[in-house]
């Protein structure tokens, strides 16, 4: 049995499936040596709505992936997302104390820049540092050792729902798991499918998953933009469901094998086998090309989201390098065409890079997010955060927080 101080676990929490990905961290990098995915059926829109199937959920994900591993799983990096997620920017100024800039004085103006009103329901997930300026000079990464009077900083703030986030920590709890640290999911995916030149030069990440689109702008190697479209896979589902009139496991199979979204490369006569709801109407057959006239308008409508989503950030020019796209939802057939015609830009299909192992495993959308979160961990130099569930409810929190204050002011 390996050591779990060895390993890292990503543990991806999705509208759709529960995946736990396991990587050992050596010499050469990482080599992924374990997965394990599950059913989820305790998340609605990518927010837990049932503790108990969710901890069902992750139990079996997680005995799986030890199986494989050989290993004893008791931390894990644990993704978040959902529409209650929420990113916006925020600058920082202050006067430096010394002849040159130190450690202290870029956590002084981090503190600054994140002194922000935040309502009480809501809790900070990260605060991402963009750019820091000194003496009127920008584009500056890391200005320790730099000598400067004046330095600035523009940080980008993840928030998400208190509940949201503690309903998170407590199904890891429950499912006797300690959670190292909590990451926005299209970030963690950012790590795995996104290259160096492209965070460089400007890419929109696009995340596909059930129930959920993440999105995430990059330039200049960090990070610009965050949102969440309440809209996914799961939407294609029952799109197909009530179309096709028949139940919704018999459609999620149906847009996996036969799912597209260019009809001009169907054939008039390809068929494809419907059951109806409950097992009746055996033998049925439709054209392979009505699926596509139900799937075509809502992809085409979930891209229409994604360039408003732009435009509204302002940010349309900064995407140099074009689109990339992932998650389940990213391998149905025509999807980076369609894509591509609705937004006018180059969009490729990422995949998980940077790692060793069980690639033929993990080479799949669907694991960006999982393989992410242990390129997160990895890349982790300060000592990982541990959430736990402190408080019983919102108004300690409050109290707490109230206290911080007088003390400050005092």
């Amino acid at each position: 049995m390996r050591d779990q101080e060895e390993l890292i676990v990503g543990l991806d929490i999705g509208t759709t499936k529960i995946c736990a990905v396991v990587g050992e961290v050596t010499n050469e990098g990482i080599h992924i040596i374990g997965t394990g995915t599950h059913p989820s059926v305790g998340l609605r829109k990518g927010v837990i709505v049932n503790i108990e199937s969710t901890v069902d959920s992750i139990k079996k994900a997680i005995e799986d992936a030890e199986i494989m591993a050989g290993c004893e799983i008791s931390n894990v990096y644990a993704g978040i997302a959902g529409a209650h997620m929420q990113g916006f920017n925020s600058h920082g100024i202050i006067a430096v104390k010394g002849s040159e800039i130190t450690q202290n004085d870029v956590q002084r103006v981090i503190e600054a820049a994140r002194a922000v009103a935040i309502p009480m329901d809501r809790e900070v997930i990260h605060v991402l540092p963009q750019e820091f300026i000194v003496d009127d000079q920008p584009g500056i990464q890391n200005p320790v050792g730099m000598a400067g009077v004046r330095l600035e900083v523009k940080i980008h703030i993840v928030t998400g729902a208190v509940t949201a986030v503690q309903n998170i920590v407590k199904c890891a709890n429950r499912a006797s798991l300690e959670i190292n640290d909590i990451v926005l999911e299209s970030l963690a995916s950012g790590e795995s499918v996104l290259m160096p030149e492209e965070k460089e030069l400007g890419v929109a990440l696009i995340d596909i998953g059930g129930g959920t689109t993440d999105m995430a702008i990059f330039s200049g190697k960090n990070i610009k933009h965050t949102s969440v479209i309440p809209l996914g896979g799961t939407n294609l589902t029952n799109d197909l469901a009530y179309g096709l009139r028949t139940s919704l496991s018999d459609a999620e199979s149906i847009k996996v094998k036969h799912g597209s979204c260019i009809r001009n490369k169907i054939s008039p006569d390809d068929m494809v086998d419907i059951s109806g709801v409950g097992g009746g109407n055996r033998g049925r057959q439709v054209p392979r090309a009505v699926l596509c006239e139900i799937i075509e308008p809502r992809m085409e409508e979930l891209f229409a989201l994604v360039n408003r989503e732009v435009y509204r950030a302002g940010l349309e020019r900064m995407i140099v390098s074009g689109y990339v796209m992932t998650g389940g939802a990213s391998l149905l057939e025509g999807v980076a065409e369609l894509g591509e015609l609705v937004m006018e830009q180059p969009i490729r299909i990422g995949k998980p890079k940077g790692i060793k192992g069980l690639t033929d495993v993990v080479n799949n959308p669907m694991y960006a997010t999982g393989v992410g979160l242990i390129l997160h961990g990895a890349n982790k130099k300060r000592k990982p955060k541990k959430f736990r569930i402190k408080d019983k409810n919102i108004f300690s929190r409050i109290l707490q927080r109230m206290k911080g204050w007088f003390k400050e002011a005092i």
